[in-house]
């Protein structure tokens, strides 16, 4: 799938494999998610659990470079979650996450997904991301999966 924002166009594909390029993007993302929660309270999985049955890992390019990751995990037939979502600081404020969401929602859709939830920081630092899932239509929910809601994060669910 291409995106036309701006001047940019962004390129989101599948992923079949941990390159070194995702590789260090998912490397930014987990230095970003410890540096501003506590460890205990840090939900991301590690990039190489990422490539598991039932996880769908999806790659966004501007001009062929790696900018943006998301993927999706099945929980089961009809809820999936929304995993690994960031977008490198530089390219933030583009679209980037908001064009990953649509394609994932879009991806979960042709699967039979009803349902997807989220978990993410619930501090100052991911106020950009809660932001842009609540703009998105997703809510606030309970805890679901294997989660337990701390003062560090937050569940969020959106029927499909």
């Amino acid at each position: 799938m291409s995106v036309k924002l701006g001047h940019m166009e962004i390129e989101i594909r599948t992923e079949k494999s941990l390159t070194e390029e995702l590789a260090k993007l998912l490397q930014a993302h987990w230095i970003f998610c410890t540096s501003t929660t506590p460890i205990e309270h840090v939900y991301a999985l590690d990039a190489s659990k990422l490539f598991a049955p039932g996880i769908t890992v999806f790659g966004a390019r501007v001009n062929e470079e790696l900018v943006g990751v998301g993927a999706i995990r099945e929980l089961d037939a009809e809820h999936a979650e929304l995993k690994s979502m960031h977008t490198l600081a530089k390219f933030r404020g583009y679209g980037v996450g908001k064009a990953m969401v649509a394609h994932i929602e879009n991806f979960a859709r042709t699967q039979g997904v009803k349902r997807i939830s989220l978990e993410t920081g619930a501090t100052e630092p991911f106020k950009p991301a809660r932001q842009l899932y609540k703009s998105l239509g997703y809510q606030d929910c309970a805890a679901f999966a294997d989660y337990v809601l701390s003062e560090d994060n937050t569940c969020m669910t959106k029927l499909i």
